[in-house]
């Protein structure tokens, strides 16, 4: 099987790196990826998806259906990116996808534009292989992900997915892992301290206080991870005789923590370094913001990104791990490091919420995204084909022990 696939990639390979480009080279924040969206459709529909929707929060859904109506597979990326940091220490366009010694340059290169193409590619590589399938394989590219919310995700959950009857078994996600197999990382909240009362001064003091007695405590923090905590300067407003501030505040918290109780730590916090000023009332909640899809339809996002993990030795780790290794590849493992603020994949809500066991294996580089000269190895991409489709055929595949090119 392995030799088919192989054999059958060499006259892929250059489309699959093209497709990359393409993708780099498309402009799509959160919420405005229709651009992006009509390429992946195009893609999923040349290359024989056996079904091609898009969904009304505007996902791009690819499915080939297997012999059977279970297991289901969901392969998923996003198609939204950040938007470009500190432009000015860039040496490469961000919508360039320029190759400098075998380095595709761009906004969201790594994050997720090649996972994406490789999760395509992959679906693609069987479809010619003409390997068959007991399962089916579903290939989402997901809107609204770097709102850290994961808006594309739960919609696809809630209603695309079960209206398909497709719900899936098990979930690989195409986030940067440099191929390694990931099971889980940390989670972030967003939290609006906010400070209320008559007295202009006493308002804008308590806010300062609090402002500085969070950044003083996270700078002492020497057990801290790496941006386990970020805060914003309080912004100010007065109306209705009344004066009020609020702090946006981000933490990191692990898989043990709960977001209920960080919210009432973080409210003790406040109430405690304004302890001296009288006429105050502090309130701490989750932030949420209200977005507009490129489809029209309304969401409220809740900032909050559930910590989650899967068993390192679980069926669907064990199964992706014999698939790699029989393959000849790497099957390294290990957990996203989160090293900037606001970084976090779907797992949370798959894992947490629709209790799908879920993984990551992409071709990206988690230490790059977010930054200045954003890039994707080409060699990583060829390799996460080859490897996202052997990782397919062992979890929803028809075994072909003994099967020739000249028998299919």
């Amino acid at each position: 099987m392995y030799s088919i696939l192989q054999s059958k990639y060499k006259g892929l390979k250059s489309e699959a790196a093209a497709f990359t480009r393409e993708l780099i080279k498309c402009y799509s924040p959160s919420f405005r990826e229709q651009d992006i969206a009509r390429l992946v459709r195009k893609y999923m529909n040349k290359y024989g998806y056996d079904k091609v929707i898009q969904d009304d929060s505007g996902n791009i859904i690819g499915i080939i259906y297997g012999r059977e109506h279970k297991p289901t597979l969901l392969l998923n990326s996003h198609m939204d990116t950040v938007l470009p940091a500190d432009k000015g220490k860039w040496h490469h366009s961000p919508w360039g996808a320029q190759e400098d010694q075998g380095k595709l340059y761009g906004c969201g290169a790594s994050d997720c534009r090649a996972g994406l193409a490789c999760q395509l590619f992959a679906g693609a590589l069987l479809k010619r292989s003409l390997l068959p399938f007991k399962g089916n394989l579903v290939v989402a590219a997901t809107v609204g992900e770097e709102t850290g919310f994961s808006s594309g995700v739960r919609a696809l959950l809630e209603r695309t997915l079960p209206e398909l009857e497709l719900m899936p078994d098990y979930a690989l996600l195409g986030e940067p892992t440099e191929l390694g197999l990931y099971y889980g990382h940390d989670g972030w909240i967003d939290m609006d301290v906010k400070v209320q009362g008559h007295n202009v001064l006493d308002v804008d003091d308590a806010a300062g206080m609090i402002y500085r007695d969070f950044n003083f405590r996270n700078q002492n923090d020497t057990a801290a991870k790496p941006e386990s905590f970020h805060s914003q300067s309080p912004v100010y407003q007065s109306n209705d005789s009344q004066r009020r501030a609020c702090i946006n505040l981000t933490r990191r918290f692990n898989i043990r923590e709960k977001p209920e109780d960080l919210l009432l730590q973080t409210r003790n916090e406040a109430l405690l370094a304004v302890q001296t000023v009288n006429n105050v009332a502090v309130a701490v909640d989750v932030h949420r913001e209200h977005h507009n899809m490129y489809t029209g339809r309304d969401c409220t996002v809740t900032k909050v990104t559930h910590a989650w993990s899967v068993d390192p030795f679980s069926v669907l780790m064990e199964r992706s791990r014999h698939a790699l290794q029989a393959a000849g590849l790497e099957c390294r493992t290990g957990k996203w490091h989160l090293n900037r603020a606001g970084m976090a994949t779907a797992g949370g809500v798959l894992v947490n919420e629709y209790d799908v066991s879920t993984i990551g294996y992409g071709p990206g580089t988690e230490d790059v995204i977010h930054g200045p000269d954003e890039y994707v190895k080409l060699n990583n991409i060829h390799t996460a084909v080859y490897g996202t489709a052997s990782i397919i055929h062992n979890l929803i595949g028809i075994p072909v022990f003994g099967w020739t090119i000249g028998s299919l």
